[in-house]
């Protein structure tokens, strides 16, 4: 149930320096095989290099080509072997080194150099691997300006409702590809601009042809930019007017990530009343004997994804809800480490420490609100849009356990912040009703603020814990943070902010 599309596929390029030489008249012959683990469980082969023949600084010409999927942790090993003879296995072969890492380390550097270490993590000699990722997709899209005139009253007590539908030719016949917003009741609409991904509309060939359904209108692509298009109904001439028709490069999310973007992740967590005294095991703060509770579950299931993209691993997190010593006044946005001029803390690991340090020291109370805790991140995110850079990107985690009390500053503050480069992933914890929070998830609509602004698009994920105590952790990340690449991709080309350096320059 918890499935979801590669994000895209990725080509790693290994190369190794000063390896081990193994051989006695000669120099050692490697071959690089690469394992991947992304259950936690079990290794297994996804590639192997090509043999260099008497080599100790291999370049390796065979790219291992996998899927990447952001929300989860694909754990990777690099493993170094002299190949002596043809029908030589990794098995029977002299072992020069390995590194481990995540595909996400890997493409948040874009280019690694570790290295090598022996099955007892101990230095194999000098040895180091380089290892470099490229995106292996087309992220070419038909960017459109598309206007009509004239067109035919098909509805007998008003004008019509137009809209545009774009077909691409299959061997099976035609595939919808795109369909346009319904201007309604006009006759001369103008669409507002649109784009579609030209795998969608054409497989990436620009000769072939297309066809736009709703003036029956067959046309090549490379042929209808600044065009018009005349239609004889019999009755009248409707026109269809291409404004403007362009092949642009959308950059993807890897491309933002690859050239310098630095995911930025928040974290703040409930301490209201309704969670329970956090010394008995009934509390949803019950740090069992294990240490483990949902709160824990939830930072680093998520945390765990999010900090292979943060280059100093360093965490700002807050609480809210909860009377502070030495005044014991209600805050709804407390650093947990109990320091406002530097919330950070070093890893997830340091988030975790921070929390159980926090809890003893606090008065658990009320009400529910988010609205602080959003405005302070979005204060970041604000001032990082007016650079006028894609540098810099902001996710809010913020788990809870109950219904939220300042619902019309929340609505509000999610809507302004959908203007900004930010997301926001809610996890439900214990057994409330959390209908408030599914509201604030826009996948059943546009969320409006409270006086009916709408939201520029849609940047809250929630999902209830209770969902995933059976499937794991992993499961409950690759649920909240499946939407985050297509969310960082889209604010960005919206803004029109190319990558901090272009990984890929057209």
């Amino acid at each position: 149930m918890f499935a979801t599309d590669c994000v895209t596929k990725v080509a790693l390029s290994i190369a190794c320096d000063n390896l081990l030489d193994m051989d006695a008249f000669s120099k050692s012959d490697p071959m690089c095989v690469v394992q991947l683990n992304s259950s936690g469980l079990h290794w297994y082969e996804i590639g192997r290099t090509e043999k260099i023949q008497n080599c100790l600084n291999p370049k390796f010409s065979k790219s291992i080509v996998l899927d990447y999927y952001f929300e989860a942790v694909q754990k990777l090993r690099f493993e170094v072997y002299d190949i002596d003879s043809e029908n030589c296995t990794p098995e029977e072969a002299d072992f020069l080194g390995q590194f481990e890492c995540t595909l996400g380390q890997i493409v948040s550097s874009k280019k690694l150099t570790k290295p090598l270490v022996k099955r007892d993590k101990t230095p194999a000699g000098k040895g180091t691997i380089t290892i470099c990722a490229e995106e292996r997709n087309d992220n070419r899209v038909v960017a459109l300006e598309v206007a009509a005139r004239s067109l035919d009253k098909k509805d007998f007590f008003g004008k019509s409702d137009p809209f545009l539908e774009f077909y691409k030719q299959t061997e099976t016949g035609w595939q919808l590809a795109h369909r346009t917003e319904v201007v309604k009741y006009n006759l001369n609409p103008i669409w507002k601009p649109f784009r579609i991904p030209i795998q969608s509309l054409c497989d990436g060939d620009v000769e072939k042809s297309i066809k736009v359904q709703t003036l029956q209108l067959q046309a090549i692509l490379v042929k209808i930019k600044n065009a018009v298009f005349y239609y004889d109904y019999g009755v009248r001439i409707c026109i269809l007017i291409i404004i403007c028709l362009q092949i642009v490069k959308e950059y993807t999310f890897l491309d933002y990530i690859m050239g310098g973007c630095q995911i930025n992740f928040t974290i703040a967590i409930d301490f209201t009343g309704s969670n329970g005294d956090p010394g008995l095991p009934s509390s949803l703060h019950y740090i069992n004997p294990q240490g483990y509770n949902e709160y824990l579950a939830a930072i680093w299931a998520v945390g765990n994804v999010i900090q292979d993209y943060d280059s100093d691993k360093m965490f700002p997190a807050f609480g809210f809800g909860a009377k502070l010593p030495p005044t014991w006044q209600v805050s709804h946005e407390f650093p947990i480490n109990f320091n406002p001029s530097n919330p950070f803390c070093a890893g997830i690991e340091g988030v975790i420490f921070a929390y159980q340090q926090c809890l003893p020291q606090v008065k658990l109370y009320g009400p529910t609100n988010f609205a602080p805790i959003i405005n302070h991140v979005a204060h970041f995110g604000r001032e990082a849009l007016q650079q006028q850079t894609a540098s810099q990107y902001f996710v809010l985690l913020i788990i809870t356990d109950g219904v939220i009390t300042d619902m019309d500053q929340t609505r509000n503050a999610i809507v302004n912040a959908s203007r900004l480069p930010m997301s926001i992933i809610i996890v439900g914890v214990g057994a409330a009703d959390f209908s408030a929070m599914e509201f604030l998830d826009g996948d059943n609509g546009v969320l409006h603020s409270a006086t009916g602004e709408a939201a520029m698009r849609d940047i809250v994920q929630f999902v209830p814990f209770r969902q995933f105590q059976n499937a794991g952790t992993a499961a409950l990340a690759q649920s909240v943070l499946a939407e985050l690449p297509d969310q960082v991709a889209s604010f960005f080309n919206l803004f029109d902010l190319k990558p901090p350096s272009d990984p890929c320059p057209s």
